[in-house]
Protein backbone atom coordinates (compact mmCIF):
# COMPACT_ATOMS: atom_id res chain seq x y z
CA UNK A 1 0.00 0.00 0.00
CA UNK A 2 0.82 3.52 -0.69
CA UNK A 3 3.52 3.43 -3.66
CA UNK A 4 5.25 -0.24 -2.95
CA UNK A 5 5.87 -0.56 -6.81
CA UNK A 6 5.78 -4.08 -6.46
CA UNK A 7 9.05 -5.81 -8.34
CA UNK A 8 7.08 -7.23 -11.63
CA UNK A 9 5.18 -4.19 -12.73
CA UNK A 10 7.78 -1.66 -12.39
CA UNK A 11 10.89 -4.26 -13.89
CA UNK A 12 8.65 -4.77 -17.23
CA UNK A 13 7.52 -1.25 -16.99
CA UNK A 14 10.72 0.48 -16.90
CA UNK A 15 12.26 -1.95 -18.90
CA UNK A 16 10.22 -2.93 -22.18
CA UNK A 17 13.02 -1.51 -24.04
CA UNK A 18 15.70 -4.69 -22.77
CA UNK A 19 13.30 -7.46 -22.90
CA UNK A 20 12.14 -7.39 -26.30
CA UNK A 21 15.42 -9.13 -27.62
CA UNK A 22 15.13 -11.71 -24.60
CA UNK A 23 11.56 -13.00 -26.41
CA UNK A 24 11.48 -16.53 -27.43
CA UNK A 25 9.11 -18.91 -29.15
CA UNK A 26 7.89 -20.74 -25.65
CA UNK A 27 6.01 -17.56 -24.56
CA UNK A 28 3.92 -17.60 -21.15
CA UNK A 29 0.17 -17.75 -21.44
CA UNK A 30 -1.41 -14.34 -20.02
CA UNK A 31 -5.06 -13.02 -20.27
CA UNK A 32 -3.48 -9.83 -22.23
CA UNK A 33 -0.63 -9.37 -23.94
CA UNK A 34 -0.45 -5.68 -23.24
CA UNK A 35 -2.55 -5.26 -20.07
CA UNK A 36 -0.15 -6.70 -17.83
CA UNK A 37 -1.21 -7.88 -14.14
CA UNK A 38 -1.14 -9.48 -10.75
CA UNK A 39 -2.45 -10.48 -7.61
CA UNK A 40 0.48 -10.15 -4.95
CA UNK A 41 0.13 -10.69 -0.56
CA UNK A 42 2.40 -7.81 0.73
CA UNK A 43 3.66 -7.93 3.78
CA UNK A 44 4.06 -4.30 5.31
CA UNK A 45 6.29 -3.68 8.62
CA UNK A 46 7.11 0.10 10.40
CA UNK A 47 5.52 2.02 7.14
CA UNK A 48 5.08 5.82 8.43
CA UNK A 49 2.88 7.63 6.83
CA UNK A 50 0.70 8.22 9.43
CA UNK A 51 1.92 9.49 13.14
CA UNK A 52 1.89 6.23 14.09
CA UNK A 53 4.07 3.34 12.65
CA UNK A 54 2.01 0.64 11.10
CA UNK A 55 2.36 -3.31 10.22
CA UNK A 56 -0.18 -5.11 8.19
CA UNK A 57 -0.88 -7.92 5.77
CA UNK A 58 -2.66 -7.06 2.35
CA UNK A 59 -3.67 -8.45 -0.27
CA UNK A 60 -3.08 -6.06 -3.79
CA UNK A 61 -4.16 -6.00 -7.72
CA UNK A 62 -1.52 -4.23 -9.85
CA UNK A 63 -1.59 -3.47 -13.24
CA UNK A 64 0.99 -2.11 -16.16
CA UNK A 65 1.04 -1.11 -19.68
CA UNK A 66 2.82 0.50 -22.25
CA UNK A 67 1.10 0.67 -25.24
CA UNK A 68 1.37 3.34 -28.00
CA UNK A 69 0.77 6.79 -26.47
CA UNK A 70 -0.38 5.22 -23.11
CA UNK A 71 1.64 4.28 -20.27
CA UNK A 72 0.23 3.15 -16.79
CA UNK A 73 1.43 1.67 -13.40
CA UNK A 74 -1.00 1.24 -11.02
CA UNK A 75 -2.49 -1.13 -7.83
CA UNK A 76 -5.16 -1.74 -5.70
CA UNK A 77 -5.13 -2.55 -2.01
CA UNK A 78 -7.48 -4.18 0.59
CA UNK A 79 -5.69 -2.91 3.95
CA UNK A 80 -5.10 -5.51 6.33
CA UNK A 81 -6.97 -8.31 4.53
CA UNK A 82 -4.73 -10.67 5.90
CA UNK A 83 -4.14 -8.85 9.72
CA UNK A 84 -1.95 -6.72 11.22
CA UNK A 85 -0.65 -5.11 14.45
CA UNK A 86 -3.51 -3.82 17.10
CA UNK A 87 -3.14 -0.42 16.01
CA UNK A 88 -4.23 -0.57 11.83
CA UNK A 89 -7.14 -0.76 10.32
CA UNK A 90 -8.57 -1.90 7.33
CA UNK A 91 -10.99 -3.90 5.54
CA UNK A 92 -12.23 -6.35 8.32
CA UNK A 93 -11.98 -3.92 11.28
CA UNK A 94 -14.03 -0.89 10.54
CA UNK A 95 -10.62 1.00 8.48
CA UNK A 96 -10.60 1.32 4.75
CA UNK A 97 -11.80 -1.12 2.29
CA UNK A 98 -10.03 0.23 -0.57
CA UNK A 99 -6.87 1.84 -0.94
CA UNK A 100 -5.56 3.04 -4.80
CA UNK A 101 -2.95 4.39 -6.60
CA UNK A 102 -2.65 5.23 -10.27
CA UNK A 103 0.07 6.61 -12.58
CA UNK A 104 -1.07 6.93 -16.23
CA UNK A 105 1.18 8.85 -18.97
CA UNK A 106 0.35 10.40 -22.04
CA UNK A 107 2.71 10.83 -24.61
CA UNK A 108 3.33 13.92 -25.99
CA UNK A 109 5.59 12.84 -28.66
CA UNK A 110 2.88 9.73 -30.01
CA UNK A 111 -0.30 11.83 -30.06
CA UNK A 112 1.04 15.08 -31.93
CA UNK A 113 3.21 12.92 -33.82
CA UNK A 114 6.11 15.07 -33.19
CA UNK A 115 9.83 13.74 -32.03
CA UNK A 116 10.28 15.99 -29.42
CA UNK A 117 13.89 14.74 -27.70
CA UNK A 118 16.29 16.58 -26.64
CA UNK A 119 19.46 15.35 -25.47
CA UNK A 120 19.27 12.33 -23.39
CA UNK A 121 15.73 13.36 -23.16
CA UNK A 122 13.97 10.76 -25.54
CA UNK A 123 10.28 10.71 -25.11
CA UNK A 124 7.74 13.60 -23.43
CA UNK A 125 4.30 12.94 -21.31
CA UNK A 126 1.58 14.56 -19.64
CA UNK A 127 2.18 12.58 -16.23
CA UNK A 128 -0.27 11.91 -13.76
CA UNK A 129 -0.33 10.41 -10.46
CA UNK A 130 -3.48 10.02 -8.21
CA UNK A 131 -3.93 8.68 -4.84
CA UNK A 132 -7.43 7.24 -3.45
CA UNK A 133 -8.16 6.23 -0.12
CA UNK A 134 -11.87 5.21 0.19
CA UNK A 135 -11.81 5.51 4.45
CA UNK A 136 -14.89 4.38 6.15
CA UNK A 137 -15.90 8.47 6.38
CA UNK A 138 -14.71 11.54 5.69
CA UNK A 139 -11.96 11.18 8.59
CA UNK A 140 -10.41 8.70 6.79
CA UNK A 141 -10.70 9.90 3.45
CA UNK A 142 -7.68 10.96 0.92
CA UNK A 143 -8.08 12.07 -3.03
CA UNK A 144 -4.94 13.45 -4.26
CA UNK A 145 -4.07 14.23 -7.60
CA UNK A 146 -0.27 14.72 -9.17
CA UNK A 147 -0.25 16.44 -12.48
CA UNK A 148 2.58 17.71 -14.85
CA UNK A 149 5.09 16.79 -17.30
CA UNK A 150 7.26 13.50 -17.50
CA UNK A 151 10.21 12.02 -19.42
CA UNK A 152 11.95 8.81 -20.14
CA UNK A 153 15.62 9.56 -20.13
CA UNK A 154 18.40 7.39 -22.05
CA UNK A 155 21.22 6.23 -20.14
CA UNK A 156 23.43 4.55 -22.28
CA UNK A 157 23.21 1.71 -20.32
CA UNK A 158 21.01 -1.43 -19.41
CA UNK A 159 19.29 0.96 -17.10
CA UNK A 160 15.65 2.23 -17.23
CA UNK A 161 14.89 5.85 -15.51
CA UNK A 162 12.13 7.96 -15.84
CA UNK A 163 11.42 11.16 -14.20
CA UNK A 164 8.48 13.21 -13.37
CA UNK A 165 7.33 16.28 -12.02
CA UNK A 166 4.32 17.40 -10.71
CA UNK A 167 1.79 20.16 -9.00
CA UNK A 168 -0.74 18.76 -6.43
CA UNK A 169 -4.41 19.37 -5.81
CA UNK A 170 -5.64 18.19 -2.47
CA UNK A 171 -8.95 17.03 -2.38
CA UNK A 172 -10.08 15.26 1.07
CA UNK A 173 -7.16 14.37 3.30
CA UNK A 174 -8.40 13.24 6.45
CA UNK A 175 -9.45 16.06 7.80
CA UNK A 176 -6.33 18.30 7.36
CA UNK A 177 -6.22 22.31 6.91
CA UNK A 178 -5.15 21.96 3.05
CA UNK A 179 -8.04 20.24 1.35
CA UNK A 180 -9.68 21.56 -1.36
CA UNK A 181 -6.52 23.45 -2.67
CA UNK A 182 -3.20 23.80 -4.35
CA UNK A 183 -0.86 22.42 -2.39
CA UNK A 184 2.87 22.14 -3.34
CA UNK A 185 4.69 20.01 -5.82
CA UNK A 186 6.18 16.34 -6.39
CA UNK A 187 9.12 15.09 -7.98
CA UNK A 188 9.60 11.50 -8.58
CA UNK A 189 12.73 9.63 -9.87
CA UNK A 190 12.03 5.43 -10.86
CA UNK A 191 15.44 3.42 -12.25
CA UNK A 192 15.48 -0.29 -13.09
CA UNK A 193 18.54 -1.97 -13.10
CA UNK A 194 18.64 -5.90 -14.45
CA UNK A 195 21.25 -7.45 -12.37
CA UNK A 196 21.37 -11.05 -13.33
CA UNK A 197 19.61 -14.79 -14.05
CA UNK A 198 19.35 -16.98 -10.49
CA UNK A 199 17.38 -19.76 -9.88
CA UNK A 200 15.94 -19.78 -13.36
CA UNK A 201 14.41 -16.57 -13.12
CA UNK A 202 15.68 -12.74 -13.49
CA UNK A 203 17.48 -10.90 -10.22
CA UNK A 204 16.58 -6.98 -10.63
CA UNK A 205 17.12 -4.01 -8.43
CA UNK A 206 14.13 -0.84 -8.86
CA UNK A 207 13.90 2.01 -6.85
CA UNK A 208 12.06 5.23 -6.90
CA UNK A 209 11.99 8.23 -4.88
CA UNK A 210 9.24 11.03 -4.49
CA UNK A 211 10.42 14.32 -3.32
CA UNK A 212 7.58 16.14 -1.94
CA UNK A 213 7.92 20.13 -1.14
CA UNK A 214 6.12 23.66 -1.12
CA UNK A 215 2.99 22.22 1.14
CA UNK A 216 0.81 24.72 3.51
CA UNK A 217 0.65 22.22 5.74
CA UNK A 218 3.62 22.76 7.55
CA UNK A 219 1.61 25.35 9.19
CA UNK A 220 -0.09 22.85 11.15
CA UNK A 221 1.06 21.44 14.86
CA UNK A 222 2.87 18.61 14.70
CA UNK A 223 3.27 18.33 10.32
CA UNK A 224 5.66 19.28 7.66
CA UNK A 225 5.99 21.26 4.55
CA UNK A 226 8.13 18.45 2.84
CA UNK A 227 8.64 14.78 2.64
CA UNK A 228 10.86 11.99 0.82
CA UNK A 229 9.95 8.41 0.68
CA UNK A 230 12.90 6.61 -0.93
CA UNK A 231 12.21 2.58 -2.25
CA UNK A 232 14.63 -0.20 -2.96
CA UNK A 233 13.43 -3.27 -4.45
CA UNK A 234 15.37 -6.43 -5.11
CA UNK A 235 12.86 -8.60 -7.32
CA UNK A 236 12.89 -12.12 -8.33
CA UNK A 237 10.97 -12.45 -11.23
CA UNK A 238 9.61 -15.60 -13.17
CA UNK A 239 6.75 -15.69 -16.01
CA UNK A 240 4.20 -16.18 -13.89
CA UNK A 241 5.30 -15.66 -9.89
CA UNK A 242 7.61 -12.92 -8.72
CA UNK A 243 9.15 -12.14 -5.19
CA UNK A 244 10.61 -8.97 -3.57
CA UNK A 245 11.87 -7.04 -0.50
CA UNK A 246 11.61 -3.38 -0.50
CA UNK A 247 13.29 -1.29 2.14
CA UNK A 248 12.01 2.18 2.00
CA UNK A 249 13.42 5.19 3.63
CA UNK A 250 10.82 7.64 5.29
CA UNK A 251 11.72 11.50 5.85
CA UNK A 252 8.57 12.90 7.58
CA UNK A 253 6.29 10.18 6.48
CA UNK A 254 2.88 11.51 5.53
CA UNK A 255 3.93 15.15 6.45
CA UNK A 256 4.37 14.28 10.11
CA UNK A 257 6.83 15.91 12.12
CA UNK A 258 9.40 13.38 13.44
CA UNK A 259 9.62 13.26 17.19
CA UNK A 260 6.64 15.66 17.86
CA UNK A 261 4.55 14.32 20.79
CA UNK A 262 0.42 14.64 19.78
CA UNK A 263 -1.79 15.12 22.75
CA UNK A 264 -3.97 11.84 21.61
CA UNK A 265 -0.67 9.58 21.08
CA UNK A 266 1.14 7.98 23.49
CA UNK A 267 4.27 7.87 21.95
CA UNK A 268 6.69 10.26 19.69
CA UNK A 269 5.60 10.84 16.10
CA UNK A 270 8.59 8.53 14.68
CA UNK A 271 7.85 9.45 10.65
CA UNK A 272 12.00 9.11 9.38
CA UNK A 273 13.44 6.40 9.41
CA UNK A 274 12.91 2.88 7.38
CA UNK A 275 10.01 0.68 6.28
CA UNK A 276 10.05 -2.75 5.45
CA UNK A 277 7.89 -5.23 2.77
CA UNK A 278 8.17 -8.77 1.68
CA UNK A 279 6.17 -9.17 -1.43
CA UNK A 280 4.74 -12.50 -3.65
CA UNK A 281 2.78 -12.86 -6.17
CA UNK A 282 1.22 -14.10 -9.35
CA UNK A 283 1.16 -12.72 -13.08
CA UNK A 284 -1.92 -13.71 -15.10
Amino acid sequence: MKHTILAAGAVLALSSGFTAQAADAEKPQFLSDWWHQSVNVVGSYHTRFGPALRNDTYLEYEAFAKKDWFDFYGYVDAPRFFGGDGDSRGIWNHGSPLFTEIEPRFSIDKLTNSDLSVGPFKEWYFANNYIYDMGRNEAGRQSTWYMGLGTDVETGLPIGLNLNIYAKYQWQNYGASNENEWDGYRFKIKYFVPITDVWGGHLSYIGFTNFDWGSDLGDDQYRTSNSIASSHVLGLNYDHWHYSVVARYFHNGGQWNDGDQPVWQAEPIKSNGFGWYLVAGYNF
